[in-house]
């Protein structure tokens, strides 16, 4: 339940609410983008008490010293923590505390604390993004009961979302740059504390987002997105790959998914690579649809936009993300290190999906917190088929300026009923990310699947 509603968001909600799926917004409506909301749509404005600022552009230019290629260095090596929530005070804050993260609380009543820093609205985006999302806000459409979309390209598909799939396509199809690789892993906590350490090369080719493409070409293709994933340790695992190539209109064409098995020297279609299918070396804490907090058809829920809420929210995680710490530091007991992590105050979209009746799926309600900034889920909360609370999903993001994006650094899947979880996205002991690796089509082939698997 919504327990604080930002009044503009409110009445926006509900002037947009009765709107059809493929409805645009008005040139009226549109031209609010870059003036009372910022280009992405959020409300420039800061809130009533001042707990939240105007957001005046977020990180324009990197901090003195930073070279691309360094892990980010913090912005705000002087802020210090304002007061701290924990299980003994919990509860005087909870009108901005998801569910989830109040059963982390309930579940952690000694370890489990949020350290709560002066709230900086960071996330910003080139120029260019900003102009494609205004220009977006007029023309996009959803395809075939939300499942795709057509006349938008680089931007935001929905910066004034109408509902609840607008909103989800927003975090989808946000601004990451056109391509990425990164070297990350992933561990799966036991409830003792030991883990064993799961690496990955990632290969990402936003064609969405590819510089000169046209809304026109990506629907033509219908690819949004090309992904390439080869487990890099332990040596068991060594050398198995995954292989996504994501549709735009996810009816006319599933996502096509290839797999290369070290064992049997083979590359395989993999039809069941989405929605509820374990994802690959998680130990069963994660779905492949938990990846990026949410990724692949929606077209097993129904999407409700249920308006804005004020919520304390991991933001600006640059000590987590830091170099200087090893993964030992981070992963402890039951949660990450509470003492690197940093929460902030932020409006968030909250969407909530429920499983449709014909489909199934280890979820039967998913409630999506989604910064107002960036379109970055950064709380999940997730229900089992009894209607309880399963999972809590929480993305530590920040700026990754040299691009400029708004991102995650480590996502945490929170488990209540074992006591595990899975981070999954460390990099604090490994090259940072590269933004222009310089990735063409040749390298998202079955083909080039089995050599990488093969080296």
């Amino acid at each position: 339940m919504i327990k604080k509603i930002s009044l503009v968001a409110a009445a926006l909600t509900l002037s947009l609410g009765s709107a059809g799926l493929h409805a645009n917004v008005t040139e009226a409506e549109a031209a609010k983008l870059g003036n009372e909301l910022t280009p992405m749509g959020a409300i420039r404005a800061g809130n009533a008490d001042g707990s939240i600022p105007e957001w005046t552009g977020g990180i324009t230019a990197p901090p003195a010293g930073y070279q691309v290629g360094d892990h980010h260095q913090n912005p705000f090596p002087n802020d210090k923590v304002q007061f701290t929530i924990d299980g003994s005070n919990y509860k005087q804050y909870a009108e901005f505390l998801s569910p989830g993260q109040q059963a982390l609380f309930e579940k952690y009543p000694e370890t489990f604390k949020m350290p709560i820093y002066q709230t900086r609205r960071t996330a910003s985006f080139p120029q260019f993004v900003y102009d494609a999302t205004i220009a977006n806000a007029t023309t996009a459409e959803l395809l075939n009961d939300g499942n795709g979309l057509k006349n938008a390209i680089m931007g935001m598909p929905f910066p004034i979302p109408q509902n609840g799939l607008e909103a989800v396509w927003n975090h989808i199809l946000r601004y990451r740059g056109d391509e990425v690789s990164r070297e990350a892993g992933q561990v799966a906590m036991t409830e003792s504390g030991a883990y064993t350490y799961v690496g990955f090369n990632d290969q990402l080719k936003i064609k969405y987002s590819e510089p000169g493409v046209t809304a026109q070409e990506v629907m033509e293709d219908n690819i949004l997105f090309k992904f390439k994933q080869e487990v890099t340790e332990p040596s068991r695992l060594a050398g198995t790959a995954l292989l996504v190539h994501e549709t735009v209109d996810q009816i006319a064409t599933p996502r096509q998914a290839w797999t290369y098995n070290t064992g049997q020297r083979r590359v395989r279609r993999a039809p069941n690579v989405a929605f509820d299918t374990p994802g690959t070396g998680s130990d069963g804490l994660r779905t492949t649809d938990d990846f990026d907090m949410y990724n692949g058809s929606p077209n097993r829920y129904t999407w409700e936009l249920k308006g804005k809420q004020e919520l304390y929210v991991a933001y600006n995680a640059y000590d987590l993300h830091s170099d200087k710490v090893t993964y030992d530091d981070i992963l402890t007991p039951g949660h990450i290190n509470p003492e690197l992590t940093r929460y902030e105050k932020h409006r968030v979209w909250v969407v909530e999906a429920n499983i449709k009746p014909e489909f199934r799926h280890v979820y039967s309600k998913r409630v999506f917190y989604i910064d107002e900034d960036s379109w970055q889920i950064l709380v999940a909360d997730l229900y089992d088929d009894r209607g309880g609370l399963y999972r809590v999903g929480v993305a530590h993001n920040l700026n990754y300026y040299e691009v400029p994006t708004a991102w995650s650094t480590l996502e945490v899947l929170h488990d209540l009923n074992s006591g595990r979880y899975l981070a999954l996205g460390l990099d604090n002991e490994h090259e940072m990310y590269d933004f222009s690796p310089g990735l063409n089509d040749r390298d998202f082939t079955p083909q080039a699947l089995r050599r990488s698997g093969r080296r």
